[in-house]
């Protein structure tokens, strides 16, 4: 599930496909947050977590440094899902996005994967230059219950999973035509099994030599999505335990 923005519309877009999640019976939830753009509406993003949080529980505090005062969002309502639930965040998951990532990782135990978050969970001001330029002030961050900052140093991942910011960009782009799958299940390709020995033949050095006979290049690396695929591994190995 890509949030993308943390927005009304996306909210209510979220709220559709959670009701057909649970028609569905969906057990298992991964909640990627890794191309949601950086945004200081703390309001709208307590609404995304109480989907996912439970009823009158505290989600996270906008403390504003200057004025010493604070305001704290708590959720009001029944969450939407209570299943597994794991978390795909990186150095893009910045402002809001960090506070929603830590609180649903604070009540639903859920995993973080990834890389750390931007720890920009702060509120900005803008001040207007004689320049004409803008100075953007922070004035205020997000803090999450039991007073856990995430400014500056972010949320940090339970699994930390390495890949680059230009992979990860063009697997988005892609995937808006071509949906997630061709990036975390590899297409079939020759290969030595039992039977290929048995008969002296070697499918692999095969498809090499006739892509050389045709003058076609070897194939370029598939592009994949390490992270998502983890987490995919371990909510498969978590059912299977679960199970037994």
């Amino acid at each position: 599930l890509r949030l993308g923005a943390l927005t009304r519309p996306n909210l209510d877009a979220l709220d559709t496909n959670l009701k057909n999640f649970a028609a569905k019976k969906v057990d298992a939830l991964v909640i990627d947050l890794r191309a949601t753009p950086a945004t200081n509406d703390f309001a709208t993003a307590s609404e995304f977590a109480k989907r996912f949080c439970p009823k009158g529980k505290p989600l996270f505090s906008l403390r504003k440094t200057a004025a010493k005062q604070e305001k704290s969002f708590t959720s009001d309502r029944d969450p939407s899902y209570e299943g597994l639930t794991i978390i795909l965040a990186d150095g893009d998951t910045a402002g809001a996005a960090e506070a929603l990532a830590g609180v649903i990782h604070l009540y639903d135990k859920a995993l973080v994967l990834g890389q750390p978050t931007a720890g920009r969970a702060v509120e900005y001001s803008d001040l207007k230059l004689p320049s004409g330029k803008v100075l953007r002030i922070a004035v205020g961050e997000a803090v999450l219950p039991q007073d856990q900052p995430l400014f500056p140093n972010g949320l940090k991942p339970d699994v930390p999973v390495e890949m680059s910011v230009e992979d990860k960009r063009e697997i988005f782009r892609q995937s808006q035509e071509k949906g997630m799958t061709p990036f975390v299940i590899e297409s079939e390709r020759p290969h030595l099994n039992e039977a290929a020995l048995m008969s002296g033949k070697n499918p692999e050095l095969e498809a090499m030599e006739a892509a050389q006979r045709t003058g076609r290049s070897p194939e370029k690396a598939a592009l994949r999505d390490p992270v998502l695929q983890r987490a995919l591994d371990l909510v498969t190995t978590i059912t299977i335990f679960q199970r037994k």
